[in-house]
């Protein structure tokens, strides 16, 4: 009897007609971004190379924890659910230092970020959509970047509130340059402190390995949650609720419910579906650091 090989999640779907055939990839967005790819393989070299025991120390762990928390955070409270949605309104303080707090996070600058994401949300799983799943879960996860995607053309047309602020403009332009005060102030610590892996150890676990770890969480939402979980939702796309990507981002796993009401603060809307980011937006309320907020009903 002859055995047959199981099928993807993408297989699946096109099989059930969830998506169509995608043609290939246009001739000009073949060709490599060479300079996107060689950052990220060094990144992931640098990554590994943190993780050898010469550079391991307690301090580096609570670094990692610290700007893991901070990164992310900055991610899915400033960037995505603040800035991007306008789920809430904050003061322009705390508006800034979240959107400080997700740059940090090296995935290009806020306006390039918010009109990216605006642009998925109008075109979620259809060819036009850059990180499009109905390529495969490879190409929502990473590949889209490698390449030069359409979807850049339309960040200006999508991102008018931003572009007014001369601060988002700035990091748009410079957002890898935050890199390099902190990586100067760990180093400087981990020499004066004299830590097992000295200061560039503290550099390696606090800038690479927080990088990747931050990357794939964040490219987790683009691929798992449109292949892996639950719906909640009719949503004509493929979005899906994802508990352990949940966990990973702070709550972005939720993301079926996201796609059905992309404007909801909240993204856990079940009582087991927890949502870490949106304790810290109910945090911010009691401080009267956060109102009128848009919360979509349970399902």
């Amino acid at each position: 009897m002859r055995l047959e090989r199981p099928q993807s999640a993408r297989e699946q779907q096109l099989r059930a007609g969830l998506i169509a055939p995608r043609s290939p990839l246009p001739p000009r967005q073949r060709r490599l971004k060479g300079g996107t790819g060689s950052f990220m393989l060094l990144m992931h070299v640098l990554a590994v190379v943190a993780l050898l025991p010469r550079f391991w120390s307690v301090q580096a762990l609570i670094v990692l924890a610290a700007l893991y928390w901070t990164t992310v955070l900055g991610v899915t409270l400033g960037l995505h659910r603040l800035v991007t949605h306008r789920s809430f309104e904050a003061p322009r303080w705390l508006e800034r230092l979240l959107v400080l707090m997700g740059t940090l996070a090296c995935q290009s600058g806020p306006i390039e970020w918010v009109g990216l994401h605006r642009h998925h949300h109008l075109h979620s799983d259809q060819p036009n959509d850059h990180h499009d799943a109905g390529r495969g879960l490879w190409w929502a996860h990473s590949e889209w970047m490698l390449h030069q995607i359409p979807a850049l053309e339309h960040v200006d047309r999508l991102t008018g509130d931003l572009q007014r602020d001369p601060l988002y403009r700035w990091l748009d332009r410079w957002f890898l340059l935050l890199q390099l005060p902190l990586g100067l102030a760990l180093y400087w610590y981990g020499q004066a402190a004299d830590v097992h892996g000295g200061g560039l150890g503290l550099v390696l676990w606090a800038i690479p390995l927080r990088l990747v770890l931050v990357y794939h969480v964040t490219w987790l939402v683009n691929s798992a949650t449109h292949a892996f979980g639950y719906r909640n939702f009719d949503c004509p796309d493929l979005s899906r609720n994802c508990w352990w990507v949940a966990i990973l981002s702070f709550g972005e796993g939720w993301h079926n419910n996201h796609h059905a009401h992309p404007h909801s603060a909240r993204h856990g809307l079940r009582w087991f579906e927890f949502d870490i980011t949106w304790q810290h937006i109910k945090l911010l309320r009691s401080l009267g650091w956060a109102r009128r907020i848009r919360v979509a009903p349970h399902p």
